[in-house]
């Protein structure tokens, strides 16, 4: 059976039509529960444990350049950027086919790569609440020189996600907001940034990604997104696994000052015969799903 086989029953779990016409007016899904295998993730909980004492089973080429947290860094928030490329367990989490199906039904594409992914873990302590919140955001902004307008990321928490253990939060609609900030990720007072949406008009409706282990959300690169404070009394650990659709290439892109901008992921991959990163290089970018293969 080919990587890119679903079963029958993996089918039923897919978006219908309801939901991914939902998906474009809203910017966001839910999975079905049970999408994702109870070993799967148990694997990846453990290699995510071993990854923070410093296990590795294949190193980067530099530590700095992107978000590595480390011990050493404090107790807040840890935040370890491409962590599929360096343990096992989270690769194969961030790579199952069905996770791609379901990228590739909602954002209409006929394959589905990796970004990049992020290893969130974070903690429930009163000393380091305001350490722990992202504010609002859009990963499209992070992205300059793709030149995809269909760029997908899933939410997967690695055990049940109750409201106070910090669910993702999103802004439904945000990805069709035009002319507002969406790099606000510092800024932890995530009230002033939806007072600053509601004033030209915006519908602000924030909603909250309570999920069972096994389940995952889905949200379009410009959709606004943060995280709550973690009141649980337990550590909530999470993985966002950014994706691509098949049609994405680079782009340049300048910035207000004029000079030329660059994601980290440049530095990773091979490139193409005229020097422009290759964002199909299956060594960085491995496809998680593709009709016909």
């Amino acid at each position: 059976m080919s990587v890119f086989t679903l079963t029958p029953e993996q089918v039923a779990l897919l978006p219908s039509d309801e939901d991914v016409a939902a998906y474009d007016e809203q910017g966001y899904y839910a999975s079905k529960e049970g999408v994702l295998p109870e070993a799967l993730i148990d694997d990846a909980w453990e290699g995510a444990h071993r990854f923070y004492e410093g296990e590795r089973d294949a190193r980067m080429p530099t530590g700095t350049g992107f978000s590595n947290w480390q011990k050493g860094d404090g107790d807040g928030l840890r935040n370890n950027e491409f962590v599929s490329l360096q343990k096992k367990e989270i690769k194969a989490l961030a790579t199952d086919p069905l996770l791609g199906a379901i990228a590739a039904r909602l954002n209409r594409s006929g394959t589905i790569r990796m970004m990049d992914d992020q290893l969130f873990d974070k903690p429930s302590k009163a000393d380091h609440v305001a350490t722990t919140i992202p504010g609002w955001h859009a990963d499209q902004a992070y992205w300059p020189t793709c030149s995809s307008k269909k760029m997908i990321t899933s939410w997967i928490p690695l055990h049940t996600v109750e409201p106070t253990r910090s669910p993702l939060i999103l802004i439904a609609g945000s990805h069709r907001f035009r002319d507002i900030p969406r790099t606000s990720f510092n800024n932890k007072n995530l009230r002033e940034l939806e007072e600053k949406l509601r004033a030209p008009g915006h519908d602000v409706r924030v909603v909250t990604m309570a999920l069972k282990k096994g389940q995952a959300s889905f949200h379009h690169g410009w959709t606004i997104h943060a995280s709550d404070a973690n009141t649980s009394g337990q550590a909530r650990l999470s993985l966002a696994v950014h994706m691509q659709d098949g049609d994405n290439h680079d782009q340049p892109h300048v910035n207000a000052e004029g000079r030329a901008v660059h994601m980290f992921d440049e530095q990773l991959c091979r490139k193409l015969p005229n020097g422009d990163p290759d964002f199909s290089d299956p060594a960085v970018f491995p496809t998680i799903w593709s009709e016909g293969l």
